[in-house]
């Protein structure tokens, strides 16, 4: 269509993208992106943005790896990426089998089984294991002390590895999944504890003494919700109104949702990120409309520095950057109580005019050694060099502080 429409047009694209799951397994990628351009220069690619002297020959790629590979990039099996993931398994292993035996997890602690289970991606067992910690009231009295702890500990597992590069995103995708359904199993019970806390106090359900109101989107251009979805449940049982709108949320409607419930507080949430572009836009837009009430700003590709450098100056109201979901708890019950939103703010002015001013001190920094053949990273406390870029990830409330590069 692109040859059809703009006939003097030529095309060309960065090619490592479609391989960016896999980083780590550098067989895997080099082979993908053969295979790729192989078929991308039949369908009309001028020109590849990539490492030429790692590509493998594509009559070279091993047969069944060549498969599964045409399989995933066409779209052609449904369980194309599962079976990758198992082929790249047993390539980093060598082709070596394990020698731990396939439930020998199983006989380990709650806690341990919760935690294989979210870094291996299986669903199988977790909600009769998530039960099981559930009914340990001793050591979990609310339903929440299970996300709060064993769950959240095993996501902080994935964060780590994927963060390492010892994990695939495809991997991570199910770690979520795997947690989802724990959260899944365990909301039911939160609620029965949030209608007898009701009762307790002698209130109907429209007098229920709520905090505060909370309007929740991922937004516009992001799909991912699983980091919001535990913010939302985390500040449901710490008796704040919580309404989510999903995601992939325009703008306009998360403005007007937070109009319409007279919201107390607006959370915005994102794992990729164009999503940060469309935060600040969001920012100025409240401006615009005349809202006054604090922003949340919380996902992967979020940190404090970008909160306080990027968001902050669009919004002149509270602008918090909520690193995990108890923090979000923290932060909402701080400005809701007037007793201690004052010091909560000045504490909060202060620390970001001193991150404005480190990501200052960092940027005539770079300028200054852009020439090198280094990438740097830049985190809220110091400019770290290194030969090739990576962030901590932490899944679930997730916080890159990635912020950015040089060459």
């Amino acid at each position: 269509m692109i040859r059809e429409n703009l006939p003097g047009a030529h095309v060309s694209g960065g090619v490592s993208n479609i391989s960016f799951s896999f980083r780590g397994m550098e067989a895997i990628r080099e082979a993908m992106h053969s295979v790729f351009l192989f078929y991308a220069i039949k369908a009309g690619m001028d020109m590849g943005i990539v490492n030429a002297g790692a590509l493998p020959l594509y009559e070279d790629i091993d047969k069944p790896l060549l498969q599964l590979l045409e399989d995933l990039l066409f779209n052609r099996d449904p369980e194309a990426t599962e079976k990758l993931l198992v082929a790249a398994q047993e390539m980093k292993k060598g082709g070596k089998k394990s020698d731990q035996k396939p439930d020998e997890w199983r006989g380990t602690s709650v806690e341990e089984r919760l935690k294989f289970a979210l870094v291996k991606g299986i669903d199988q067992f977790v909600v009769s294991d998530t039960e099981e910690a559930r009914q340990n009231t001793q050591k979990y009295p609310r339903p929440l002390n299970v996300i709060e702890r064993p769950l959240m500990d095993g996501m902080a597992v994935v964060g780590e590895l994927f963060g390492a590069g010892k994990m695939f995103l495809p991997q991570v995708i199910k770690s979520a999944r795997v947690m989802k359904k724990a959260v899944a199993h365990l909301l039911p019970f939160m609620e029965i504890e949030r209608q007898a806390n009701i009762e307790k106090m002698g209130l109907s359900e429209d007098e229920s003494p709520y905090q505060g109101t909370v309007v929740i989107a991922t937004v516009k251009g992001d799909v991912h919700d699983i980091g919001k979805n535990i913010v939302a449940v985390v500040l449901g049982c710490n008796n704040f109104k919580v309404v989510d709108l999903g995601v992939m949320t325009p703008c306009e409607n998360i403005i007007k949702a937070a109009i319409e419930e007279k919201a107390d507080f607006i959370g915005l949430s994102g794992l990729i990120t164009p999503s940060l572009d469309e935060m600040v836009h969001v920012a100025k837009e409240m401006n615009r409309v005349g809202l006054n009430i604090p922003l949340l700003i919380g996902g992967a590709t979020t940190s404090k520095t970008h909160t306080a450098v990027k968001i902050s100056p669009r919004y002149p109201h509270p602008v918090v950057h909520c690193l995990d979901a108890s923090k979000s708890v923290v932060v909402c019950s701080s400005l809701s109580d007037e007793t201690v939103r004052d010091a909560f703010l000045q504490d909060l002015n202060e620390d970001y005019e001193d991150v404005s001013w480190r990501d200052e001190a960092r940027g005539e920094s770079g300028l200054k050694c852009s020439r090198g053949s280094f990438s740097y990273i830049y985190t809220s406390l110091q400019l770290v060099a290194t030969k090739s870029p990576s962030s901590n990830i932490y899944l679930y409330i997730l916080s890159a502080r990635h912020v950015g590069q040089l060459r």
